[in-house]
């Protein structure tokens, strides 16, 4: 509850100060330089699935046992093992990405305009996985301050300074570029990154004496023991410890990274096609970027706003029903499951019971736009199937069945392509917007049928 309560409070701030600066970007940029710039995110999306997506829950998972036998020792390296995996990744998918920019805006996103952005947020892919790692740490020894506050760094610092190149742009009568937002969010991820640096450094110097550091990688490479030409029996030893952790770590990474990479890479082309699918229904290039950029910039950050307390209570779940299941707390599991229900429905309808009141209202006073309010009203009805999803998968994947919550992602978002490619040309925007409720509802549905299973399962026994 203390994990979730700090968690939930950081997020919701992160998300007023968020919300508002869409808001702010909306009135400088216009609903279509919205659009260019929500294309980026699939490239940002894919690239932490490939990089750090996996290795964190590893980590996270990992820890979560380890520190419950007071082992600190082993649970360092194996964030230091985890932490040298995803970083030769994430560096050679920043390279990728900004050698390849103008091939990935032409012929992926199909914007050539987003060339120059993708060069500026592949330098904060490095950034992102160094506190992704140890962020995993964390949560797995469930000290949620870190996380919280190198979330809230991320958004104070990179706000902040768009906020002020505006500012300096205003005073010298020059017109702001899209640009500056991406500049902004390579800056948050810098600030989070020095954040995450400190606490692992603290956390490390006060539960280790200084003859005893958790990180033994530095002394394999001595100059004492590279003239000699050989590692000693105790560095050999060091050598095959990590290499089995990170054996350990691949074997619950790799399937998470692939699974969510496939998810997220169905999502990216959800996200590069609804544009062109506008066009296919009638809409000009700009026209066509300006509601996809409502939609996205605008509608959904609002309907995502109350999520931060189901992502909080679901990133605590993970660690916390996987230490359960592992001591046999088959009651602890089945508590997990059935208060997930109920608070999720309760929030999912009480958002959605507000979104209906004030969603019209919300789109013209925050944003100007109709559009913005209409579709508001539509997506609200997603809001308690989105919370009970969230957080049954987390349930479902610290139990081990990782599996069935790919599958279940997946068979939702082919739904939703479908709408996409098939509805989109006949009824425009609003042929998304079904695709949206009805994929939401089966992912929803499948999802508590297998945990209402389990749950009977545990009840049983």
């Amino acid at each position: 509850m203390t994990g979730t309560v700090i968690l939930t409070l950081t997020g919701l701030l992160s998300r007023f100060i968020g919300f508002f600066y869409r808001i702010f970007l909306s009135n400088v940029f216009g609903a279509e330089g919205m659009g260019i710039y929500q294309l980026i995110a699939p490239v940002l999306a894919l690239s932490f699935a490939l990089t750090a997506s996996g290795i964190q829950t590893a980590i996270s998972k990992y820890v979560a046992s380890e520190t419950s036998t007071h082992d600190y020792k082993t649970s360092f390296r194996t964030l230091w093992a985890g932490f040298i995996l995803a970083m030769a990744l994430s560096i050679a998918c920043a390279l990728y990405i900004y050698l390849y920019a103008d091939w990935i805006a032409a012929a992926l996103l199909l914007e050539s305009r987003t060339a120059p952005l993708l060069r500026i947020i592949a330098l904060s892919i490095p950034m992102a996985t160094v506190h992704s790692c140890i962020n995993g740490y964390f949560y797995g020894i469930r000290k949620t301050a870190i996380p919280a506050v190198s979330q809230l760094a991320e958004q104070i610092c990179r706000v902040g300074s768009v906020y002020l190149i505006h500012h300096i742009c205003s005073q010298h009568n020059m017109e702001p570029a899209i640009s500056f937002a991406v500049v902004g969010l390579v800056i948050g991820e810098s600030a989070s990154m020095i954040v995450s640096v400190i606490a692992i450094l603290a956390r490390a110097h006060h539960v280790f004496p200084p003859q005893d550091q958790p990180y033994e990688g530095h002394k394999l490479f001595s100059r004492k023991r590279r003239s000699a030409g050989h590692l000693p029996p105790a560095s050999g030893a060091i050598l095959t410890t990590y290499r089995r952790i990170m054996g350990q770590l691949l074997q619950l990474a790799v399937p998470l990274s692939a699974n969510r990479l496939v998810i997220n890479l169905l999502q990216s082309i959800e996200a590069i096609y609804i544009p062109n699918r506008l066009m296919a229904y009638g809409l000009n290039n700009a026209d066509a970027l300006g509601v996809y950029g409502v939609l996205t910039g605008m509608s959904m950050p609002l309907i995502l706003f109350p999520s931060a307390i189901t992502n909080s209570i679901s990133v605590l779940l993970l660690p916390i029903v996987s230490e359960a299941d592992a001591s046999g707390n088959k009651s602890a599991v089945r508590r997990a499951i059935m208060t997930s229900i109920r608070y999720c429905l309760l929030l999912g309808f009480g958002c959605t019971a507000m979104f209906l009141l004030l969603g019209r209202a919300a789109g013209r006073l925050l944003f100007h736009s109709e559009l913005a309010g209409s579709f508001i009203l539509t997506l609200s009805f997603i809001c308690p199937f989105m919370y009970i999803a969230s957080t049954l998968g987390s349930i479902l994947n610290g139990l081990g069945k990782t599996a069935q919550t790919f599958l279940f992602s997946v068979v939702s978002l082919l739904l939703r392509l479908a709408f996409v490619f098939v509805a989109i040309p006949v009824y425009g925007i609003k042929g998304y917007l079904w695709g949206t409720l009805a994929s939401q509802m089966l992912q929803t549905l499948l999802c508590t049928i297998s945990a209402l299973h389990i749950s009977h399962k545990t009840h049983e026994a």
